[in-house]
């Protein structure tokens, strides 16, 4: 587990930095430009989560297939996921290039802060297929176990990032100024280098090296497993992140004040719960495999020992930031009122945070376990129809403001870590196995 875990930790951590070097770097030139970009990453992370339709489902069915010891159909199911990524990345890019600015003008952007949104999310959001690819090939990688490589090559994406920002939006280095178009280029650019060397690995680490006829050879059987899977599961973060716009629209009446207080304590947060999102997906991978090799048992036990580490830590983390918040704030802002706002909210990271990280572990085992349309469900009756109302009541009808936005998404992640915990506890996801022992799969007819 930890051999896993640490690298998909730091993975995750540099990920993460690549959103606060454009925070920390953009709040140099003005709050507005960071609101901006903040709105435009809300559409940018729900095509991120399309696009693991495919990449998820992928590496849970190839997780169960390694586990089967069935390596050459694990070979074809990655290539199969490289290419309908691929397709689904073009359409997503066109779709931006398309209609980008009618999105952000519909979140009631206005001004300064909707053309900075607007030039981010033109060149982000038309290179977006690049993220698609990455998410299939690094979901892949890190199913076969090689999370320290995946790591290696975020590691370089970030420090190329990184320098690129410093160089394009500043000036730098005999560059143009480009400000905000400058952070969006060196996005682009450190995500088609980060591809090139991700598609270098996969012919490295596969027990059955993929050939080039399994990019084109379709399986609908190999599809339908991919899609059981990853529909749902993107299904439900989509839900999550439309969610997370509705409560954008809430504040953008509260001010541009409480817009970037709301972007600088997400970022904070991101940090909180960063432990849980790899302990998640290292149990993840270990249940997959476990799982395709009929050892339900191990699975069992696993889930519940991950849940207690990544509990523990999360608490540990979150004392730091409450300790620590207004310092950790200050590293984005010198304005005292939107110190005070972000400072505030975090308080409350005591509830958010601890019902968000059991909801993170208890339902990506669910998922690799082939259960991945209960959490769906749950998510659709708690965030849709139970957060939404009450943010509503809390922000406007009883004058909480951005905390009243905070509160309400930790009704949900508390009401459905509650639900997910007796699920994994019934142990129903058992039935829900992806590989069956002795399966045979069809060969598909491009095959032939």
């Amino acid at each position: 587990m930890f051999f896993l875990t640490w690298p998909i930790f730091l993975e995750v951590f540099l990920f993460m930095l690549m959103g606060i070097a454009d925070t920390l770097m953009l709040s140099a030139i003005s709050d507005n430009a960071v609101s901006g970009v903040g709105a435009s990453n809300q559409y940018l992370h729900i095509a991120i989560l399309i696009l693991e339709v495919i990449g998820n489902g992928a590496s849970i069915v190839v997780a169960q297939y390694i586990g089967a010891r069935k390596y050459k159909d694990a070979a074809k199911i990655s290539a199969l996921a490289i290419t309908l990524n691929l397709m689904m990345g073009l359409v997503i890019s066109s779709l931006f290039l398309l209609f980008g600015g009618s999105l952000l003008e519909g979140l009631n952007l206005k001004g300064e802060v909707l053309a900075y949104a607007k030039s981010y999310l033109g060149i982000v959001g038309g290179f977006i297929f690049l993220q698609a690819l990455i998410n299939s090939l690094s979901a892949i990688i890190r199913v076969h176990g090689h999370t320290k490589e995946a790591m290696f090559v975020s590691l370089g994406m970030n420090i190329f990032h990184v320098i690129a920002n410093y160089a394009l939006i500043f000036g730098n280095f005999g560059f143009p100024e480009l400000g905000v178009q400058g952070a969006a280029i060196s996005s682009a650019v450190s995500r088609f280098l980060a591809l090139i060397v991700f598609f270098w690995l996969l012919y490295r680490i596969m027990e059955v090296r993929v050939k080039i006829n399994y990019y084109f050879s379709i399986s609908k059987d190999f599809i339908a497993k991919i899609l059981k899977i990853g529909i749902p599961s993107a299904f439900e973060q989509i839900m999550y992140q439309t969610c997370q716009i509705v409560f954008l629209y809430y504040v953008t009446y509260l001010g541009e004040a409480s817009m970037a207080a709301r972007q600088y304590a997400n970022n904070v947060s991101m940090f909180i719960y960063l432990f849980a999102i790899a302990i998640g997906m290292g149990t993840s991978i270990i249940v997959g495999r476990l799982v395709g090799g009929n050892k339900a048992d191990e699975a069992y036990v696993r889930v519940w020992k991950s849940a207690r580490i990544a509990s523990l830590v999360t608490l540990g983390m979150v004392v730091l930031v409450v300790l620590f918040r207004e310092p950790l704030i200050g590293i984005f802002t010198d304005d005292k009122e939107i110190s005070t706002l972000a400072a505030n909210v975090l308080i409350l990271s005591i509830v958010l945070e601890t019902g968000r990280t059991l909801n993170i572990v208890f339902i990506n085992s669910l998922r690799a376990s082939g259960d991945a349309k209960y959490p769906v469900w749950i998510g659709m009756l708690s965030m849709v129809l139970m957060s939404l109302p009450l943010g509503y009541l809390l922000v406007f009808q009883l004058e909480m403001g951005l905390a009243g936005v905070w509160l309400a998404i930790a009704a949900d992640e508390w009401t459905r870590a509650v639900i997910m915990f007796f699920r994994w506890r019934s142990r129903a996801w058992e039935k829900h196995a992806l590989v069956k022992q002795g399966e045979e799969m069809p060969v598909p007819a491009a095959a032939h």
